[in-house]
């Protein structure tokens, strides 16, 4: 593939690709990009926060089978709808708490399906938000899930693979379990070990000049650098929508135990 025929043609505002096999590190750049580029990096960030659960595991504080609502006691009573194909008000009681695994598997019972107007689907949406890359919208984790409380689950936990709302929960039962916000135990026990220097929620002012513009289709732009990665949001999800450049150190970060990786991270 051309990347510089795919900037020059307007299909690509620029480019930069990493093939790593082993310590084989091949990267090349088209356009107005560098090497040390920032991207928003979306739902890659799902791995690391699931990285952080396990470290978490791996310390004894938690356990896989673990019903979580100690820690997320938001979801000790949770509701469920009666089918999916229920309205919201039709709900019976969950069968059984949500579990540390459930959320690592995405199976707590919140979330998007396949079918988006499942009622309780179509409600997680309203509620919590549509829109990921909106990164400034969601409140703080404490009123992030009072919210989510009012919603009743898609699935009974255990039962059905739901995108995104687990990573969500994952990121703030690693908050409230080390007693730290979900950026700071990653800097201390992820990115910081793996060398992963660029990587957080959000874009400092000394590196803004490093991020480019956020596009759509047809070079269409959405957010500029300044915009909404500018500053920090109020709630850091453990599900998506940051903006680092050291993929290949997440990689290594669930590949790792604890801190001690084979290898450094390019």
């Amino acid at each position: 593939m051309d990347l510089s025929k795919s900037v020059a043609d307007g299909r690509l505002p620029g480019v930069v690709t990493l093939i790593a096999r082993g310590d084989d590190v091949d990267v090349a750049v088209a356009g107005p990009y560098r090497r040390d580029t920032i991207f928003r990096l979306a739902s890659i960030t799902k791995p690391i926060t699931a990285a952080a659960v396990m470290l978490l595991i791996e310390d004894g504080r938690i356990g896989l089978d673990d019903a979580v609502d100690k820690w997320l006691p938001e979801l000790g009573d949770p509701q469920v709808v009666r089918t999916p194909e229920s309205p919201v008000d039709d709900v019976v009681p969950a069968a059984r708490a949500v579990t540390v695994f459930d959320l690592l598997t995405s199976r707590a019972g919140y979330g998007f399906a396949p079918r988006f107007e499942l009622p309780a689907v179509h409600a997680f949406g309203d509620v919590m938000g549509w829109d990921g890359r909106q990164v400034q919208d969601p409140p703080p984790p404490d009123e992030w899930m009072a919210r989510l409380a009012t919603i009743p689950m898609a699935a009974q936990p255990g039962e059905a693979f739901l995108y995104h709302a687990a990573s969500d929960l994952q990121g703030v039962l690693v908050s409230r379990v080390s007693g730290q916000s979900l950026p700071d135990f990653l800097h201390e026990r992820v990115f910081e070990p793996l060398g992963m220097v660029d990587t957080d929620f959000w874009v400092t002012p000394d590196r803004i000049d490093r991020l480019p513009g956020y596009y759509r289709s047809g070079l269409d732009l959405v957010d500029p650098a300044e915009g909404l990665w500018s500053r920090p949001p109020a709630f850091p999800s453990g599900g998506g929508a940051w903006s680092p450049r050291r993929t290949t150190g997440c990689a290594s970060a669930v590949r790792c135990s604890r801190t001690r990786c084979s290898r450094a991270s390019p």
